[in-house]
This record gives C-alpha cells, sequence and structure tokens, in this order.
C-alpha cells in the first residue's frame, strides 16, 4: 500500500526522496530503538543514518531518556514513532497525546484495549492540532498467543480479537492500527488503502526459529508482511543487535525491495 502523503518524511539534510523501490522500502523500515540510554540510541541512528529514515521510540528509551531523545532524531531530521502504547482513562490519555503531538512525532500509539470512549478522547485530542501525527491504535501484542490471550480472560484467538479492536478504532475515528503480519490482510479489508497499517515481529528470511528468550510469537517475514498489506513494518533485534546494523537494515531492505516488485 502507498504511503499516504501526510506521512512521507521530511528528508535529513543530503536525502532526498527517490522514485525507485529501494526508495520506497526505506521510507516504510522503523528501527526499534529498543536502547538503555540515549547515549546507546544515538550511538545505533549515527550507524544507521544514511540508511534508515524512520525509527521508534518505545517504553525502555523514553523511560531513560523522556522527551530530549525524541526531539534530537527530529531536530537531525528523522521520522520518529513514538510508542508509548497509551492506556488509560479518557482524559488522562488525551492529554498525554496533546502533549506527545508537540515533539514533532510523525505516529503515536494508543492502547485499544482501552475502550471506545479513551480511543475517541485520544483521537479528538488532534483536533486542530498543525501537522498531527498519525494515530495507531494496538491491537494484539505480537508476544500474545491462544495461551496469553486466554490467561488474561480474553477467549476470543488473536485473528478475532484484532478485528474486534479495529473495528472499534474504526468506529472511534482512527483509521492507523499496529498488528501482526498474520491478521493485517483482515485488518486491510476493514481499513482499505487509505488505513496506515505498522507491523512489528517483522524476522528476516532465513531467521532460525525464535529462541526461547525471543518473546516474539507471531512473525513474519519483511516480504510476507508487506504482501498482506502492511504500510510500515517494524524491525528491532535483527538490525540493532546485528554486528554492523546498518548492513544488516540493507539487507532487510533488499528483502522488501523484492517484495515491493511483484
Amino acid at each position: 500500500m502507498p504511503i499516504p502523503e501526510r506521512l512521507k518524511p521530511r528528508f535529513a539534510a543530503g536525502c532526498a526522496p527517490a522514485p525507485d523501490k529501494l526508495a520506497q522500502a526505506r521510507l516504510r523500515l522503523i528501527v526499534a530503538l529498543d536502547a538503555p540510554d540515549a547515549r546507546a540510541a544515538t550511538a545505533l541512528v549515527e550507524r544507521l543514518e544514511g540508511t534508515c529514515q524512520w525509527f521508534k521510540v518505545g517504553l525502555e528509551l523514553f523511560t531513560a531518556a523522556g522527551p530530549d531523545v525524541v526531539q534530537a532524531m527530529t531536530a537531525r531530521g528523522h521520522s520518529v514513532f513514538l510508542d508509548l502504547k497509551f492506556h488509560d482513562i479518557p482524559n488522562t490519555v488525551a492529554g498525554a497525546v496533546r502533549s506527545a503531538a508537540a515533539w514533532g512525532v510523525r505516529m503515536m500509539t494508543v492502547h485499544a484495549a482501552g475502550g471506545p470512549a479513551m480511543l475517541a478522547a485520544a483521537r479528538a485530542a488532534l483536533d486542530g492540532a498543525a501537522n498531527p501525527p498519525e494515530l495507531l491504535a494496538v491491537t494484539v501484542l505480537t508476544s500474545m498467543d491462544v495461551e496469553q490471550l486466554s490467561a488474561a480472560g480474553v477467549e476470543r484467538s488473536p485473528a478475532k480479537q484484532v478485528e474486534l479492536l479495529a473495528k472499534m478504532g474504526l468506529e472511534a475515528g482512527i483509521h492507523g492500527f499496529v498488528c501482526s503480519a498474520q491478521e493485517v490482510a483482515a485488518v486491510r479489508a476493514l481499513t482499505g488503502p487509505k488505513g496506515v497499517l505498522v507491523v512489528p515481529g517483522i524476522r528476516p528470511a532465513g531467521t532460525q526459529a525464535p529462541r526461547r528468550t525471543d518473546d516474539q510469537k507471531r512473525i513474519a517475514t519483511p516480504a510476507e508482511a508487506l504482501c498482506a498489506g502492511a504500510s510500515y513494518l517494524v524491525v528491532g533485534r535483527p538490525i540493532t543487535q546485528a554486528p554492523n546494523p546498518a548492513e544488516a537494515a540493507e539487507a532487510i531492505l533488499e528483502e522488501m525491495t523484492q517484495a515491493l516488485l511483484l
């Protein structure tokens, strides 16, 4: 699916958009900066500069470094996906969304499990904002399988739960979602071409089966996710824990490029 015009990145100095498939792949790869502090995150960004445009700031890095690390990346011209999965009473989430939007992030998340009132309040919080970020509702974490959902009191399958939460988000006026590649085709059918679907749990082709220490359960290759309808792919450890992160990112970009040529 094409990237919505409102989400096309503002490029760093020296970079320019190009029409080829590799350039398109670069605009759709988000590197998860699950780093323990700002220094480690900055070092990763510097190693990937020129290769990757999008970076995800999640709970670990944000808790350690706060808004400063977000603003440092936007100042360098990078596109930031703020993945804090806000989940609280509607008024509190609305306030958090308004505050985060002021940092210049391009996408941010709320947790769909917060319910329709919370989702509607989060969306309304961006009304009137200048250049507002895309608001994404997280459906079911990729670490959750049938057993994990059942333990949490949810007797639906991951696919059925994702569908329920996506419909709830759409009714609240949200058109962006985070889901695994296993559900992205079904969510795409609900949102149509304008939906922004972000898919984590991406593992390069040829990767060995997940180890016990790997908490991602519903995973897919870059090609599988893109062909199913993903707008963006989030990749963390296969890039950030590689001996050469830029080389690992380029290999994933090549997989994405081949998928986009199909």
